[in-house]
């Protein structure tokens, strides 16, 4: 009788063996054991549906196996490197990835600590440019003063700035001012002489109180493209009178006053 119970046991042992075994080779590399996504699903459920939600080139380019190539308790760590597979860019060579990507299976959604900058220019060295070769106040903060918390996240500009008038939205702000280099003033052929009237008003009133032509202009008309931009009369009205007269009389402000305010 203890000789048949023995004997028992000990089949129960090789059939668990048997069962066991062969998952706990597969665990020291996943695809020898031919695992799947699939089987990953089993037990794990918040990291498959982060990667089909928001998972980006690891939905499409990779597999859980190819990441992870063994489990527990075989492999006691199982995390792979970033640099397994991200090399050959400035960004790649950062230190500590997960400061900004924190998860893994959505890579593309990426938190910004405060005071960032220097890991931003591995990308975004243009704008780094931009703000070094027209410094403004923007030149002294750090990238995630405007760019904080969510990657990709533009500002509104009345965040930090009040603007020329009440009316203005966002849009007209970006209209004029590029953020990068926000003193370099330009603008479309279209823009409204309202939106020049939030600053110059005194000037938009006295053109338009004038019976001269140019009160039927707009601002963009004549200060083409670039703020402070200052047209020269003949640019439009050629030379109309005699030579000696343009001799004599030099600037055209001198018989017919300002622009704004001509002189008939």
């Amino acid at each position: 009788m203890n000789h048949a119970k023995i004997h028992l046991k000990s089949a129960g042992l090789l059939l668990a063996g048997a069962l066991i075994l062969p998952f706990l080779a597969g665990t020291t590399v996943a695809g020898a054991a031919g695992l799947t996504p699939d089987d990953c699903l089993k037990c794990h459920e918040k990291a498959p549906l982060d990667i089909a939600n928001h998972g980006a080139a690891h939905q499409t380019e990779v597999t859980c196996v190819e990441c992870h190539a063994g489990h527990a308790p075989i492999d006691a760590n199982n995390i792979p490197q970033c640099s397994q597979c991200h090399e050959g860019t400035p960004h790649y060579e950062l230190d500590n990835c997960l400061s900004c990507h924190t998860n893994p299976h959505t890579p593309l959604i990426i938190s910004i600590d405060s005071n960032l900058t220097q890991p931003c220019l591995t990308c975004h060295t243009d704008q780094m440019a931009q703000l070094q070769q027209h410094e403004s106040k923007h030149t002294q903060v750090s990238c995630s003063t405007c760019h904080r918390a969510q990657h990709g996240m533009i500002p509104d500009c009345m965040q930090c700035h009040s603007p020329h008038s009440k009316e203005m939205t966002q849009e007209d702000c970006l209209s004029c001012h590029k953020p990068h280099m926000p003193l370099q003033v330009s603008y479309p052929a279209e823009t409204p002489s309202s939106s020049c009237a939030s600053c110059h008003g005194d000037v938009l009133n006295q053109l338009q109180g004038n019976p001269a032509k140019h009160a039927t202009l707009s601002c963009a008309t004549c200060h083409q493209e670039q703020h402070k931009m200052i047209p020269q009369c003949v640019s439009c009205h050629g030379e109309p009178h005699p030579e000696v007269m343009h001799k004599n009389f030099p600037q055209c402000g001198q018989c017919h006053g300002l622009a704004h305010d001509l002189n008939k």
